[in-house]
């Protein structure tokens, strides 16, 4: 994150203009670096933890979980960790199964946890600036293949003070005959199958979902209510994914329900 300014050039700059006692080298040991956070957390003070690929998180989940997660209910409420963990989540381009897994349901499991994964660049910019200034740990998706793409940003996202609120999601394009939940790199292929369906007829509601623990249920009722119809988009597992969660909420409600992955 230092000197060579991070594996995907996501922390460029950062050294020369913070330091080396605010941007910290480490081995490549998330144990260590991760337990390092933590304790640094319990002092008061904001890390930010990255992992290379959040497949090596499973090195550290440890601290994580027990560590990060749990205080904050083990202590009555009297310790808060402020923490952000962040790194590339789900399939990248040719790399091994160990490289290419969704975490989002993983961590979503976890009380205590928050969980986010940005699709956009407003998405990215607001949602890590709330993840920074909040006194929980949240675990921050980001996605690998979405490092490359560029997306157009508002005169208010460049503002210095912009930030989005965590447990919030964002209605991508409005539509009446179904709804779309999706989040991440997913959120630009529901988008196109959108588009898709449009020329067919089929007027669809695409929510990037942005937060996925806290998950931002009424939006998702609302569409659903007009929509009648909801099919949910994920990368992850097909058994118990966030898309399950999501349709559990709805099932007993509707009946033309489906899950796609």
């Amino acid at each position: 994150v230092g000197e060579y300014q991070g594996a995907y050039k996501i922390t460029k700059g950062l050294l020369d203009k913070y330091g080396p006692d605010r941007v910290l080298d480490t081995p490549i040991t998330e144990a260590g670096f991760t337990g390092i956070g933590v304790g640094a957390a319990y002092q008061g003070l904001r890390p930010v933890i990255e992992f290379m690929t959040f497949n090596f998180s499973m090195q550290a989940i440890d601290h994580i979980i027990n560590s990060a997660a749990k205080s904050n209910y083990m202590s009555a409420g009297q310790i808060n960790v402020p923490i952000v963990f962040r790194g590339p989540n789900g399939a990248a381009a040719g790399v091994g199964a160990q490289h290419s897994q969704c975490y989002a349901a993983w961590f979503a499991h976890v009380p205590g946890l928050k969980v986010l994964a940005p699709y956009s660049s407003e998405d990215a910019r607001g949602l890590l600036k709330a993840a920074i200034r909040d006194p929980d740990p949240v675990v921050f998706l980001e996605n690998e293949l979405l490092y490359g793409e560029s997306f157009p940003v508002s005169d208010e996202v460049l503002d210095s003070s912009f930030a989005l609120p965590i447990g919030k999601a964002k209605i991508e394009r409005e539509g009446k005959d179904v709804t779309i939940t999706a989040f991440s790199k997913m959120v630009g292929y529901a988008l196109q199958a959108a588009e898709i369906l449009s020329k067919e007829g089929i007027s669809a509601e695409v929510i990037n979902l942005r937060s996925i623990r806290p998950l931002d249920r009424a939006a998702i009722n609302a569409s659903v209510r007009k929509t009648n119809r909801l099919v949910t988009l994920e990368e992850g597992f097909p058994q118990h994914g966030v898309g399950a969660e999501i349709w559990f909420s709805f099932s007993p409600h509707h009946t033309h329900i489906n899950k796609l992955v």
